[in-house]
C-alpha cells in the first residue's frame, strides 16, 4: 500500500531509445550495503512500494524504481494525461520496457560504483527480470522474484486472476491480498488498473512473456517469495521455476519462501512484516555491511 513520500526521495527521468521519457525514483542512503532495483507489476506504479522502501533504507539499502512504460507518471506523460491509455507500452512494446530496466540498471551502476545491485521484480516485473537475466546476468549481483511464475502457458495464468477469489468481495482485486484494504485502495486508486495482458499488450507481446531460465548464464543468488494462493503462478509454479534455475542455469544459492494462505502481493499481505523481514535477512546474509 502506498504511503507518504519518503523524505529522501528524488524523482529524475531519462529518455529511452524510442523517445519515451521514463520517470524513476531514488531513495538513497549513505554507504549502502547494496542497491535494490525494484521493478513493479502490471497495473501499478513504483510509489506503492514506499512502505517496503522505508524498511530497506533503514536496513542500509538504497532503492531505485521506475514507473514502467505505460504506468504511473511515465504513463501519464507518455499518453498526455489520458488515464484510459495506462497500460499501453507504446513504441518498442515489451522489448522496449525490458530495455528500459537495463538502462536504469546502468544508471545505478554509474551512480553507485562498486556497490552490488539486486534486481527485485514483482509479478510482471518479475517476468521481465527473468527475461533480462537470461541475456544480461552479468549486469546484476542477485535476483529476487515475488508474485512470480514459471513462464509457460501451463504454469502461468493468463486469464482472470481474480476468478478463485471473486466470492470474497466485489472489487475485482481480492486476488491481491487477504488484507481487504489492499483491494479497496487498489480499486480506488486512479493510477491502478486491471492486469489484462492480451488487451493491453496484444498477442505478440503477450507471447513474449513466455520462456524459461537460460542455460550458460552467470549464476546469481536467487530468492523467490510467493503466496501459496497466488493466482499468477502459485507454489507449484514457483517450485518449478527455482528448480529450472538450478538445473538449467546452474544457480547454487537458491531460496524459495512459500507463505501459507498468502495471495499475490506478498509485501502487502497480512503477514507483510514476516515477508519483509525474510527479505532483509536474506539480503543481509549476502551483502554484509563493510566498515
Amino acid at each position: 500500500m502506498a504511503a507518504a513520500a519518503c523524505e529522501n526521495r528524488r524523482v529524475p527521468s531519462f529518455d529511452d531509445e524510442q523517445g519515451v521519457r521514463v520517470t524513476y525514483y531514488v531513495w538513497r542512503v549513505e554507504h549502502p550495503r547494496a542497491v535494490i532495483h525494484l521493478v513493479h507489476g502490471l497495473g501499478e506504479y513504483a510509489a506503492r512500494y514506499e512502505p517496503l522502501v522505508t524498511v530497506l533504507n533503514e536496513s542500509g539499502y538504497s532503492v531505485y524504481a521506475a514507473d514502467q512504460r505505460g504506468h504511473g507518471q511515465t504513463g501519464l506523460e507518455q499518453w498526455d494525461g489520458d488515464h484510459a491509455k495506462l497500460g499501453r507500452l507504446g513504441p518498442g512494446g515489451l522489448r522496449g520496457a525490458v530495455e528500459d530496466i537495463r538502462m536504469l540498471t546502468r544508471t545505478i551502476r554509474d551512480e553507485n560504483p562498486g556497490v552490488p545491485v539486486v534486481l527485485l521484480g514483482h509479478s510482471w516485473g518479475s517476468l521481465m527480470a527473468q527475461m533480462l537475466v537470461n541475456e544480461h546476468s552479468d549486469e546484476v549481483d542477485a535476483l529476487v522474484l515475488t508474485g512470480t511464475a514459471y513462464r509457460t502457458p501451463r504454469h502461468m495464468e493468463a486469464g482472470d486472476l481474480n476468478k478463485h477469489h471473486k466470492h470474497l468481495g466485489n472489487t475485482g482485486y481480492e486476488w491481491l491480498s487477504r488484507d481487504e484494504r489492499v483491494a479497496a485502495e487498489f480499486a480506488a486508486d486512479p493510477l491502478t488498473f486491471d492486469a489484462k495482458v492480451l488487451k493491453l499488450f496484444g498477442v505478440a507481446d503477450g507471447l513474449r512473456l513466455y520462456g524459461r531460465p537460460a542455460r550458460g548464464i552467470r549464476p546469481l543468488p536467487l530468492l523467490v517469495m510467493i503466496g501459496e494462493e497466488d493466482s499468477l503462478g502459485g507454489a507449484t509454479s514457483a517450485r518449478m521455476l527455482v528448480q529450472a534455475y538450478r538445473a538449467r542455469s546452474g544457480f547454487t544459492d537458491t531460496t524459495l519462501r512459500i507463505y501459507p494462505g498468502a495471495r499475490h502481493e506478498v509485501f502487502n499481505e497480512t503477514n507483510r512484516d514476516e515477508v519483509i523481514g525474510d527479505l532483509v535477512r536474506w539480503l543481509d546474509a549476502r551483502f554484509p555491511h563493510l566498515v
